[in-house]
C-alpha cells in the first residue's frame, strides 16, 4: 500500500487552501487527492472517489513527490501543438472578415498560402 506521509502542518493547510480556492479543476482535484492519501485513503479508494484509474493516482502521488506543488499543475506543452502560429491565425481572421459567408473560399486560401491539406484546416478551425 501507498500513502502520502509525512506532511507537515504548513503543508497540510497550503494543500487545503489549494483544495478549497485553485482555479483549476485538476489542481484541486489533486490536492484533496494527496490530503485523503495523508489521510489514509487507499489507492483503490481514491481512485473510486476521483474516477481515474489507479495508475493515474500513481503518477499524481510521482508527481507530488518529486515536484512537490508544482506536480499538482500540468506541465506545458501537454496536447496537440497549434496547427497554426499567431500569424497566421491572424491572416485566417483577416479572410474570415473579408469572405464571412465563403467557408469554401477561406479553406482555399489557407491550402494556398500555408501549403496544408483539408485534413489539417478542419482539424485547425
Amino acid at each position: 500500500m501507498r500513502f502520502i506521509q509525512n506532511l507537515t502542518s504548513e503543508t497540510t493547510h497550503l494543500l487545503q487552501k489549494v483544495y478549497q480556492k485553485s482555479k483549476h479543476h485538476r489542481v484541486r482535484q489533486r490536492a484533496q487527492c494527496i490530503l485523503l492519501s495523508h489521510q489514509g485513503y487507499t489507492i483503490k479508494e481514491l481512485s473510486q472517489i476521483f474516477q481515474v484509474d489507479r495508475i493515474t493516482i500513481y503518477n499524481w502521488f510521482d508527481h507530488w513527490e518529486s515536484r512537490r506543488f508544482a506536480g499538482l499543475y500540468d506541465r506545458k506543452g501537454r496536447g496537440r501543438p497549434p496547427l497554426f502560429n499567431q500569424d497566421q491565425k491572424e491572416q485566417i481572421r483577416e479572410w474570415i472578415k473579408q469572405y464571412p459567408k465563403n467557408l469554401n473560399r477561406i479553406i482555399g486560401l489557407i491550402q494556398q498560402e500555408f501549403n496544408t491539406d483539408n485534413s489539417m484546416i478542419y482539424r485547425g478551425l
